[in-house]
């Protein structure tokens, strides 16, 4: 997708000057796009958002747009990015809407404007291969598992062909490979310049293309693993910028403060001190000094954390997984009998050895410094800087929590409660360009929910309503008689208002839930009652689950929050999507509780409603980002379902009526449906 820059800026020279007047010769009826691809359609809200969105990057400031489905937003977006005169990030949610835009949408784009244009697609640093520790690997004749020795010789031969590194390029291989981890570039093994593979490093290519660019495509974690980088001592990956554009950017408020959380886990801890084992060390004396301090850390390591977990989880065999995360009180763990105090003090001795291992005097030649040791320090530094931080749980704009994603890892973690400061200051304050985007970004209409929560404090705002007619298109049926979520009945009406709506579509549907545990038991009810194939999240990757799902016929698929959005099924295999309960933020989540009781806690005209004002708006936001999984083009046609009757008793259920694609009809009748989708 290169092209050097003499040769592109050439291209853009030749191009008319009034960027206005290009913008609509691409996108308008009878334009480029219009006569380049077979059943391109001119939608006016494409091209109404192009024109703010150009006019945003060219002046500056920031704008909210919410572009409804079928809009055409990414290239509502990407045809104005191009006409600009500096490198403009795109950030996604997912990796997979990366590739989306690099290998679809950019094609699109040149084919339509005759021309290559400059774009880089960059993923996070462990995405990467880094070449000296593959080497460092096969040097130290290190053997993997016997069910890694075909990976590791995939791994091999791909690395002598690859023009990039990309894991994703190893698509033969297992998405959740263990092996890989000994050989990906995260920031804190890299030894920068001091590498001996460092002009063939995959990050320094990527990031010289990337300064080369026009347009990089980044995910929401790789921007803000970044920005957060900035502070630090690792330094940023991105290049510098002034314009960013946010797809989905209903999700950057969690993303970010996943990023400027303080973190620390077993893992952590085990994989230092295996690095440093793996590290050679050729003066006798400092390298015991370096193995007496790491199995001190390890045996206070060991200790620190099985006491943590007694005390956060004391059920033996408890479970794990997301429902498995709680709040840390600040005294549960500074105490004395955790030894929280001679792990950080071991930690700082360790950190000690290896700044004196590091500096070695090599015969009558003076000091040597070897770059890998000195990488190590500070990383037992930070270490210990996020146990003591953590562990005190002093800071009171911190929510502390504990998580045990899996039987062998257990965490802590301080993740800030509220990020709209930081947001404002280190983001919406020093770009001068930031551009919101996604389906669903207001709720009753209005952008001050997300706005409050990230900080943007002023905006530009544009609302571009849905091309499609619900009206003719779609049907909202809300069941009558459905018992309460929390009544114990509620499950088997469920499983029976699925089972008959999967009569009347032949299969066909998603039934999205708001929790594992409710996903699982609707899934084993209706399976064994419905003849249609039925399919589950967890049991294949993302991707293919997806692709059985369209191929199959008559397929149901059961998912959780990863199919709520980012899912495109375009056609008549989607015919229904059935939502289980109201998408509210779980309560009892350590960093939702958090929140309700900052907002609570506020005084004055900052104090709220923790209900009205946080968990009320998340759930609009993520109903519409369920349902809007079903018309994705003007000849689908479908059913959408609520099982939950609190938007029919409750008072708040006008508000969430009001947030749904507008003229939507909506029925209690099944009979009537029954009629309405068969006639159709």
């Amino acid at each position: 997708m290169l092209l050097d820059k003499s040769s592109c800026d050439a291209m853009v020279c030749a191009e008319p000057t009034d960027k206005l007047t290009l913008l609509e010769d691409v996108l308008g009826s009878g334009g480029r796009l219009a006569t380049t691809q077979t059943g391109f359609e001119f939608r006016p809200g494409q091209l109404e958002m192009a024109r703010a969105v150009l006019d945003t990057l060219q002046r500056g400031g920031h704008l909210c747009v919410e572009a409804g489905t079928g809009t055409g937003k990414t290239l509502g977006y990407l045809v104005p990015a191009v006409l600009c005169d500096e490198v403009v990030i795109v950030s996604t949610a997912t990796k997979n809407l990366q590739e989306q835009i690099l290998h679809h949408d950019i094609p699109r784009l040149e084919r339509a404007l005759g021309r290559q244009l400059r774009v880089v697609l960059l993923k996070g640093r462990n995405n990467y291969l880094c070449r000296h520790r593959l080497a460092r690997f096969e040097e130290q004749g290190r053997l993997p598992g016997l069910d890694e020795v075909h990976h590791l010789e995939v791994i091999r031969q791909w690395s002598h062909t690859t023009l990039t590194g990309d894991r994703a390029e190893l698509s033969s291989l297992p998405e959740n490979l263990p092996i890989w981890s000994e050989f990906d570039a995260r920031t804190e093994r890299c030894l920068g310049q001091a590498c001996p593979h460092y002009d063939e490093c995959f990050i320094t290519r990527a990031r010289q293309q990337a300064r080369e660019a026009d347009i990089v495509i980044v995910n929401h974690h790789l921007f803000f693993a970044d920005l957060a980088a900035r502070r630090s001592d690792y330094g940023a990956f991105l290049p510098d910028y002034t314009r960013v554009i946010f797809d989905e950017a209903h999700e950057i408020e969690d993303t970010a403060a996943s990023y400027f959380s303080l973190q620390i886990s077993n893992e952590q801890f085990a994989d230092l001190l295996r690095d440093i084992a793996q590290t050679f060390i050729p003066d006798a004396a400092r390298a015991h000094a370096v193995r007496q301090a790491c199995q001190a850390v390890a045996e206070r390591a060991a200790h620190f954390w099985t006491f943590a977990q007694k005390v956060c989880c004391p059920v033996p065999g408890a479970g794990h997984g997301n429902d498995a995360r709680g709040t840390l009180q600040a005294s549960d763990l500074a105490t004395e009998a955790s030894g929280y105090t001679a792990l950080a003090a071991a930690l700082d001795l360790l950190a000690e050895a290896l700044v004196q291992a590091a500096h070695q005097r090599v015969g009558n030649f003076g000091m040597n410094t070897d770059p890998a040791l000195l990488r190590l320090e500070p990383r037992a530094r930070h270490l210990c800087e996020r146990l003591l931080r953590i562990v005190q749980a002093q800071d009171a704009n911190y929510v502390y929590w504990w998580e045990r994603p899996s039987p062998r890892r257990f965490s802590l973690q301080a993740t800030p409660i509220d990020v709209a400061a930081l947001l404002r200051e280190q983001l919406f304050h020093q770009v001068e360009s930031v551009i919101l985007t996604s389906a669903t970004l207001t709720a009753g209409g209005s952008f001050a929910f997300i706005r409050s929560r990230l900080g943007l404090d002023d905006s530009d705002e544009l609302l571009i309503d849905s091309p499609f007619d619900y009206g003719q298109q779609a049907r909202l049926y809300l069941p009558p008689d459905m018992p309460d979520p929390n009544h114990p009945d509620f499950t088997e009406a469920a499983v029976n208002e699925i089972i008959a709506l999967l009569d009347i579509t032949q299969g066909r549907a998603f039934v999205l839930c708001t929790s594992l545990r409710h996903m699982r038991q609707l899934y084993e009810r209706v399976k064994e009652k419905v003849l249609f194939p039925c399919l589950i999240q967890g049991d294949q990757p993302r991707s293919s689950l997806i692709q059985t799902f369209q191929t199959t016929p008559g397929a149901v698929l059961f998912g959780a929050a990863s199919f709520w959005q980012g899912v495109d099924v375009v056609g008549p295999a989607l015919s229904c999507v059935i939502v289980d309960r109201l998408p509210f933020p779980v309560p009892s989540d350590p960093l939702v509780a958090a929140r309700c009781q900052h907002i609570e806690n506020q005084s004055g005209e900052s104090g709220g409603n923790a209900f009205q004002d946080y968990s009320l708006p998340q759930a609009i936001l993520a109903l519409k980002q369920g349902f809007g999984r079903l018309i994705r083009s003007r000849t689908d046609r479908g059913i959408l379902c609520l099982l939950d009757p609190r938007i029919r008793t409750k008072r708040y259920g006008p508000a969430v009526l009001r947030s749904l694609p507008p003229h939507l009809p909506q029925t209690e009748d099944r009979d009537a449906l029954r009629k309405w989708f068969c006639n159709g």
